[in-house]
């Protein structure tokens, strides 16, 4: 796994466990962390978790090139 897939795997379990807590105790930890779920800083993090999905989607996708010399 290359460290661009981990940095995106984080991203999005940082995004699934907000949504968990939200879903679960209807608690935003992003909002409460950065000053409320409309701040701009808030805003910012739900666009890069949803990127960072996307991009996941696309990799998912995309078949890895595969190396004959190693």
């Amino acid at each position: 796994m290359s460290m661009w897939n981990k940095i995106l795997l984080c991203i999005m379990i940082i995004g699934g466990l907000n949504w968990g807590l939200v879903g679960l105790f209807n608690f935003n930890l992003v909002g409460w962390i950065f000053g409320g779920a409309l701040s701009i800083w808030s805003r910012i993090i739900y666009v890069v978790v949803g990127v960072a999905s996307l991009c996941s989607i696309l990799m998912l996708c995309i078949p890895e090139p595969r190396g004959g010399s190693q």
